[in-house]
C-alpha cells in the first residue's frame, strides 16, 4: 500500500483561529499522521486528532484539501487528507506528551516546515465563511 496520511484543520466557530501541535521536528502542523493498514483515512483523521489533542470532534462532511508531500527526507512522497472540524476554544486540551497542543490567530505566522500549510489552511476557512455567508451549512 502507498503511503497515506490524514490530518483535521480545526478552527474556532467564529472561523478566527485554528488548532495547531507543536512537532519536535516539522514545527506547529494541524494534529495528523499515519493512516493505518485496515483504518480509512477519515477515521486515522479523527484518531489522530483525538491521540494529539484530546478533542473528539466531528468532522465535516468533505475533505478539506489534498497534497504530496515527504514528511521526511527519507521517505517516500505521501499523499495526505486534510479534513476539517470546528470546535470551541474553550474545549480543554491535552497533547501527547511532548507535543503541546494551542490554538493560533489564523491572521498570525506560525513556525512550520510546511509554511504552505498557513495559506491552504486560510483559503479553507475563506471557502467556509463564503458558505455560511451563503447559507450554506458546513
Amino acid at each position: 500500500m502507498e503511503p497515506l496520511a490524514a490530518e483535521v484543520w480545526v478552527t474556532d466557530p467564529r472561523l478566527e483561529y485554528v488548532l495547531l501541535v507543536k512537532h519536535r521536528v516539522r514545527g506547529w502542523v494541524p494534529p495528523g499522521g499515519k493512516v493505518e493498514p485496515g483504518e480509512g483515512p477519515r477515521a486515522a483523521a479523527a484518531r489522530e486528532l483525538f491521540e494529539e489533542t484530546s478533542l473528539q470532534a466531528e468532522l465535516l462532511d468533505q475533505p478539506a484539501a489534498v497534497a504530496v508531500r515527504s514528511y521526511r527526507a527519507d521517505w517516500s512522497p505521501t499523499l495526505g487528507l486534510s479534513y476539517a472540524a470546528i470546535v470551541g476554544r474553550d474545549v480543554p486540551l491535552r497533547g501527547e506528551q511532548g507535543q503541546q497542543a494551542a490554538w493560533f490567530r489564523l491572521d498570525a505566522e506560525w513556525d512550520s516546515v510546511f509554511p504552505d500549510d498557513r495559506g491552504r489552511i486560510r483559503a479553507h476557512v475563506n471557502r467556509l465563511a463564503a458558505g455560511r455567508a451563503a447559507g450554506v451549512t458546513e
